[in-house]
C-alpha cells in the first residue's frame, strides 16, 4: 500500500487512530510514568526498568496486563485487586499533568476540516475514561465523532465489537505506531499506516519491511 493522501482517504468511510504516539506525543511520557510508578510502589531501579522494558515490548497493550506482569513476574507476589488498584492509581497520578502538556499531532485540526464526511474513531491502549478526559480537556474529543475507546478492553475486542454493532464501518484505515496496532487492525480487516516519528517500538523498520507496511512520519504528511 502506498502512503495515502487526501484523495486516497476520501474512499474510506472511517479513519481510526491510536492515541499515544499518533495523536499525542506521549510515548516517552508513559515510559517515564511506568518507571516512576514502579519506584513509588517500592521497586528497585532494576525492577522498575524491567517494567519499562515489558511495556515497550508490548506497545499498544493496555496497562492492566502489564501491571499484573509486574506484580506476578517481576516482584513475584500475588496480583490482588487491592494492589492492582494501588498501581493504577499511582500510574494515573503520574500521567495526569503530562498528557495535558504533550504535543498534539501537527495538521490534525486541518485534516479534520478537510475530511468533513469521514467519521473518525480513536482506539487506544490507554484507560478509556482517562483518554476521553484528556481528549475533552484538550479540545479534541469532537474530532472523534464515532467514539473514543480504550482499556480495560483490548483493541481486538474493541474493533470486533464496534464492527459488529455497525459503529465502525468499512472500508476503514487505522493509523498506529505499534506492532499490536498493525496486528489487531489487520485481523479486523482494516488498512493500516505506521506512523514513525513518535513510535517507541524497537526495530520498527525491520518489522514494517517484513510485513510490507505503509510508513509515514506523521499525520500532517497527508496534507501534502
Amino acid at each position: 500500500m502506498m502512503a495515502p493522501d487526501l484523495k486516497a482517504l476520501a474512499k474510506y468511510r472511517m479513519l481510526v487512530f491510536d492515541c499515544d504516539g499518533v495523536v499525542l506525543d506521549s510515548n516517552q511520557v508513559k515510559i517515564q510514568a511506568y518507571y516512576d510508578t514502579a519506584m513509588a510502589y517500592g521497586a528497585t531501579p532494576v525492577q522498575a526498568q524491567a517494567l519499562v522494558d515489558h511495556h515497550i515490548a508490548l506497545g499498544g497493550i493496555s496497562r492492566y496486563p502489564k501491571f499484573e506482569y509486574f506484580l506476578r513476574t517481576i516482584l513475584q507476589q500475588t496480583s490482588t485487586e487491592t494492589e492492582m488498584q494501588r498501581l493504577l492509581g499511582l500510574f494515573a497520578a503520574e500521567l495526569e499533568h503530562s498528557l495535558l502538556a504533550c504535543a498534539v499531532a501537527p495538521g490534525l485540526e486541518q485534516l479534520r476540516t478537510l475530511l468533513p464526511d469521514t467519521r473518525w474513531m480513536m482506539i487506544s491502549g490507554g484507560d478509556q475514561e482517562e483518554v476521553r478526559g484528556v481528549m475533552h480537556k484538550r479540545g479534541l474529543a469532537d474530532y472523534f465523532d464515532a467514539g473514543i475507546y480504550g482499556s480495560p478492553d483490548n483493541k481486538d475486542t474493541i474493533l470486533a465489537r464496534e464492527i459488529a454493532s455497525g459503529a465502525l464501518q468499512t472500508p476503514a484505515i487505522f493509523f498506529g505506531d505499534s506492532r499490536y496496532d498493525h496486528q489487531s487492525s489487520t485481523r479486523a480487516g482494516l488498512d493500516f499506516v505506521f506512523l514513525s516519528d513518535w513510535t517507541d517500538v524497537p526495530g520498527w523498520q525491520d518489522y514494517c519491511s517484513q510485513h510490507h507496511i505503509c510508513i509515514m512520519q506523521r499525520l500532517d504528511q497527508l496534507l501534502r
